[in-house]
């Protein structure tokens, strides 16, 4: 079979299915759950690939989350096409539930275009024609939220990692896995798609003052005030930003979890949780050096204890530029015109596939088909037609060239490809952010 039929096919029967792929998507949509809890949509994923694709399913392969696999007794190197599972906390949002949970991050949309590569490769019959292996792969907690709970999982040993690709990583899910692709929704404006991004990565921090209780009416001098500590840290923080160079991007955002427990007594106990973003690695550690400077110095001003819980974030985004050209021309070719295509986006947020882009060739296109800013409550879904069938189109089209004539241009990106990190130098490097520093001040 030609490559130019196999690339017909996949795109006929993604279309003929298209009511499947809509139909996963609302549902998911419908029932967002937050990170490392999505096992009714890990449930939905799981019996898809089982009912409409006569798949294997693994799940639980991060606590939650499932993968498929097909082509496995195929000698070639292995694409795993990733969807993320989790949602977001949007209270604002229409569609919220009254958890706060919404599906404004779009992933739902990213499961649907997922599912929609698995039905266009194997219900063709191309799948068969392709010389590698392809898994796919439902990842989750991509959104670094309610790190409390996590915590707890992490104490349990049911996580080591906060982020659901790192624990991927981590767990060896990513050990026979050559190279990955997925793709994020994103409000394009006028234009259909962007090619190419860039982002920050960061380090969690999850920080606790500790000061000494006193009536703040009747003996305030009696007492230690942990807010004032936390306050002062905070300016330090912003003392610093001139500091950063301009080319690192450098993001700091504390925000202060806990200023008290009731408003005539001392603050003894403050919390703040607070994220040191940066272009490149080096920069985050470089940044977030300052960062502690300035919390122990807050703490040290009152003659407050600290206590500062690193903990290990989410590297940069890589871009690889052969998987963008090949990208690219598929893009071309479903008639999205080079005026309708961002070449280049830079985002100072953060995405765990920074982590996997280190370790293997990576591909994040994102498209357009919504409106409003990710996250807030004037996300919405304006055009279901392009952004659940497009993507998957695509990215179907990209792993059909990638795996063509025995993988030939699969095999020529890994040959010359150097991960930036070996997977050792990998969590030897999360490992250096995951620890607690202390500092005691109190007399």
């Amino acid at each position: 079979m030609s490559k130019e039929i196999m690339k017909a096919k996949v795109i006929s029967t993604i279309d003929e299915n298209r009511h499947l792929i809509f139909q996963i998507g609302r549902k998911i949509y419908e029932n967002p759950e937050l990170g490392y809890k999505e096992f009714k949509t890990t449930k939905l994923v799981k019996e898809f690939f089982e009912k409409e694709l006569n798949l294997e399913v693994v799940d639980g392969i991060a606590y939650t989350g499932c993968r498929a696999k097909i082509n496995d007794d195929k000698s070639g190197p292995k694409i795993a096409v990733l969807g993320e599972l989790d949602g977001i906390v949007c209270n604002d949002h229409q569609d919220s539930l009254s958890s706060g949970a919404s599906h404004t991050c779009g992933h739902n949309i990213q499961i649907a275009g997922m599912l929609g590569i698995a039905i266009g490769l194997i219900k063709s019959g191309v799948y068969k024609e392709l010389g590698g292996k392809i898994d796919f792969i439902a990842t989750p907690a991509e959104e670094f939220i309610e790190i409390d709970y996590r915590s707890k999982l992490k104490e349990k040993g049911v996580i080591q990692y906060f982020g659901g690709k790192q624990e991927l990583i981590r767990n060896g899910a990513f050990d026979d896995v050559d190279m990955a692709v997925m793709f994020h929704a994103l409000d394009t404006g006028d234009k259909k798609v962007l090619v190419g991004p860039v982002s920050n990565g960061f380090i969690g921090k999850d920080i606790r003052f500790i000061g000494r209780e006193a009536h703040a009416g009747n003996a305030p001098y009696k007492g230690v005030n942990a807010l004032n500590a936390a306050l002062l840290a905070i300016n330090n923080i912003n003392a610093q930003r001139e500091t950063f160079e301009d080319s690192d991007k450098v993001r700091i955002h504390p925000i202060i979890t806990k200023g008290g427990d009731i408003v005539n007594v001392v603050p003894a106990d403050v919390r703040m949780e607070s994220y040191t973003r940066a272009r490149t690695v080096q920069a985050m550690v470089d940044a977030n050096k300052k960062v502690n400077r300035a919390l122990i110095a807050g703490a040290m001003a009152v003659g407050a204890n600290i206590e500062i819980k690193e903990l290990p974030g989410y590297l940069p985004i890589l871009k690889h530029q052969q998987m963008e050209d090949i990208l690219f021309e598929n893009l071309i070719g479903l008639e999205i015109t080079k005026d309708d295509i961002i070449q280049g986006g830079d985002f100072t947020g953060s995405f765990d596939l920074g982590d996997v882009s280190h370790i293997m060739p990576t591909l994040h296109p994102m498209f357009g088909g919504i409106r409003g800013e990710l996250h807030s409550k004037d996300y919405c879904i304006v055009d279901e037609e392009y952004i659940y069938l497009e993507p998957a189109k695509a990215l179907a089209l990209t792993i059909i060239d990638l795996l063509f004539d025995d993988a030939k241009e699969a095999k020529n990106i890994l040959k010359d490809f150097v991960p930036a990190m070996t997977k050792e130098e990998y969590l030897n490097f999360m490992n250096s952010n995951d620890k607690l520093i202390k500092r005691e001040f109190l007399e």
